[in-house]
């Protein structure tokens, strides 16, 4: 074995798993807001490798889609 990494996988692919400060960094959040979402159920399908949290591109783009909003009266009704 030579001690060297695998090639990193694309950053565009989209199953690729990124790790709670990376999913953050790409929603534009603040880590401890992720978390707190994780822990409240609001946040993106995340998956876990032992104690590890890790996210797919793919669900960080399919729960921030569901987020869209065309004017803050669309809100009404919803639940935070």
């Amino acid at each position: 074995m030579s001690g060297k990494l695998p090639p990193s996988p694309d950053a565009n692919d989209e199953h690729v798993l990124l790790n709670v400060q990376e999913a953050a960094a790409f929603l534009r959040l603040t880590r401890s807001t992720l978390d707190h979402y994780r822990c409240e159920g609001k946040g993106p399908i995340y998956r876990k490798h032992g104690t590890r949290v890790f996210y797919t591109r793919a669900s960080l783009i399919d729960w921030s889609g569901r987020r869209e909003f065309s004017s803050t009266s669309s809100r009404a009704g919803q639940s935070r």
